[in-house]
């Protein structure tokens, strides 16, 4: 067995407890895309905006591991558990810190982040 094969079974095991409290949210996942969907970006102008339901999901993994905004971008990108969740394949699915960041602006404006946060 290779030395990343082992990091990453042994990664997988430390945070299979924990993803599966991630796993419990899915259910949760549409009902709020419908909440966010009218405030989040239409790409009018500018760049396509990334995937609504890929920031939702990194916004809740960043909240429920406390991450920096950059910290949960290198998860997403790094951890095969986080990857699968998100549902990325390729770190150039994975928006960079920034846009992360503008996404949790955009609830906190709309008052979103306490109704998701809370329930």
């Amino acid at each position: 067995m290779s030395m990343s094969a082992l990091c990453d079974e042994l990664a997988q095991v430390r945070t299979k407890k924990r993803i599966s409290r991630a796993d419990r949210m899915h259910s949760s996942v549409g009902k709020w895309i419908t909440m966010i969907k009218p405030c989040y970006y239409k790409g009018e102008r500018g760049n396509k905006p990334y995937d609504l339901e890929l920031m939702l999901r990194l916004y809740l993994l960043q909240n429920l591991y406390n991450l920096s905004d950059e910290a949960t971008v290198a998860e997403a990108i790094d951890s095969r558990a986080f990857s699968d969740f998100c549902g990325v394949e390729s770190s150039n699915q994975v928006p960079d810190g920034d846009t992360l960041g503008r996404f949790r602006n955009i609830l906190v404006h709309n008052g979103l982040q306490e109704q998701l946060l809370h329930r």
